[in-house]
């Protein structure tokens, strides 16, 4: 031993994982139609209320794409006898901020505040909801916010790929080739009058649903949201039926000039799966070794032994059809090919022979392990009830995640990369100097190459 450790105790040795049970939830429907979920979590004095609405950005009428985001944003301006800076203000009085937004299954208002606060609080959050005056002023200032986004949005090589690459993913008349804000083409078409007419149609007591989750009892949570939301009378309809057809079903490139980028950013995959796929946890295990963890073998290979990029990545995106399969990554402009080349061995690696006994332990004990973290606070427990409504996931799903994420196989594993890995339909998107890449790209045997200007929108026409 070293002197300079003499008198040091050893290092303390991890214990027994401790068990983790998500906590426990409670359904009840209102005779109007409104769904409550109650979730006790009574270690602190506070609430958090979290509404989801169905009616997200797949409910988007054909050319107006961004009208739920915008409706949802809306809803905070103004109430009757109280708009703008005041209504903030009766929120802030009761200790809290409410927050809203829309997401591809839904729409979503959520606030957490001190337990002796959740009447008036939820009271108020209910006439946000069902009352609001959508001012006309308001309205504009924010679609003309989102304007100016996608503009600097689309200046900046990852925002451009990532909004390209859906685009190029799905055929143009997809829902999903747009994104859930809408288009520099559908944005400017937003008006106060479609607002009034998507909150009119979608927002109601039978597409709503209300997630309590802190300090309260089944009983309390119940007679909260009856006060504050039982006598909401009002018809509203569901969104359409989600579509996810691709835009091809063969591989090939598209490259989207951006001579002024210093590198290329990368965008590799195909469509993925719906979330309530039978094979979801052996995709979330397959994609974690793949490219979701920082030792992922992308990640690994790109970063750590060819110097390509900071940082490469895979995921799935998770919707109720099926969401894009990425690979992403920015490289340098001379290595493009290169990279690319180590993209498409990882994925073909993948589909060629089971994980290790090491890589399937490694990906097991990091899920199962962070899993208990990601529930610590109520607004983080109210927003994962919430997209499990949204998404229709089982109600036993978190209650038996960490048993089945470890009782995976590798040839489990295997298969789901087997079946759900489709080298021969991805979809390769580089955005950057178009020029110098082109040459590197057109050998590759990948199919067809595309050129594109950075403001070419496939799904506004061909």
């Amino acid at each position: 031993m070293s002197p300079s450790l003499a008198g040091v105790p050893p290092r303390p040795q991890p214990g027994t994982p401790r068990s983790y049970h998500f906590p426990a939830v409670h359904r009840h429907t209102l005779p109007n139609g409104v769904k409550v979920v109650v979730v006790p979590m009574p270690r602190l004095p506070i609430v958090t209320a979290m509404v989801y609405v169905d009616a997200g950005a797949n409910a988007d009428p054909a050319g107006e794409e961004g009208l739920a985001l915008l409706t949802a944003s809306s809803l905070t301006e103004g109430i009757v006898g109280c708009e703008g800076t005041p209504l903030v203000e009766r929120f802030e009085q009761l200790g809290t901020v409410a927050s809203v937004w829309a997401d591809w299954e839904g729409s979503y208002a959520r606030l957490t505040v001190l337990k002796e606060k959740v009447a008036p609080a939820l009271a108020l959050l209910a006439e946000v909801l069902r009352a609001p005056t959508f001012p006309v002023r308001e309205v504009e200032r924010l679609r003309d916010q989102r304007l100016s986004g996608l503009t600097q949005q689309l200046a900046e090589p990852r925002g451009l790929a990532d909004e390209r690459f859906d685009a190029f993913l799905y055929a143009p008349s997809m829902r999903y080739a747009r994104p859930v804000g809408g288009t520099p083409q559908t944005v400017p078409r937003l008006t106060r009058e479609g607002v009034v007419a998507f909150h009119t149609r979608h927002y109601g007591p039978a597409t709503t649903t209300l997630v309590l989750v802190g300090d309260l009892t089944p009983e309390a949570g119940v007679q909260l949201a009856t006060t504050a939301l039982g006598g909401w009378a009002h018809a509203a309809a569901r969104g359409p039926a989600v579509y996810d057809t691709a835009a091809e079903s063969a591989r090939r490139i598209v490259l989207v000039e951006k001579p002024d980028a210093p590198q290329s950013e990368l965008r590799v995959g195909h469509v993925g799966v719906p979330r309530l796929h039978p094979d979801y946890l052996a995709i979330v295990v397959m994609n974690g070794l793949l490219g979701g963890f920082f030792s992922s073998r992308i990640n690994l290979n790109l970063r750590e032994k060819h110097a390509f990029t900071y940082g490469a990545s895979s995921s799935f995106d998770w919707r109720r059809a099926a969401g894009p399969f990425t690979v992403g990554t920015a490289v340098k402009t001379e290595v493009t090919a290169r990279a690319l080349e180590e993209i498409l061995k990882e994925i073909d690696a993948m589909r060629a022979a089971p994980p290790t006994a090491s890589e399937l332990a490694l990906a097991a004990d990091y899920l199962a392990g962070v899993f208990p973290l990601r529930f610590e606070s109520t607004a983080a427990v109210a927003g994962t009830v919430a997209m499990a409504e949204s998404l229709g996931v089982p109600e036993d799903f978190y209650s038996t995640y960490r048993e089945r994420v470890r009782a995976l196989t590798a040839d489990e594993v295997h298969v789901a990369a087997r079946t759900h890995l489709h080298p021969d339909r991805l979809l390769v998107l580089a955005v950057g100097d178009t020029a110098a890449v082109a040459p590197m790209l057109d050998g590759m045997g990948l199919g067809p190459v595309t050129r594109v200007a950075a403001e070419f929108d496939p799904t506004e026409g061909r």
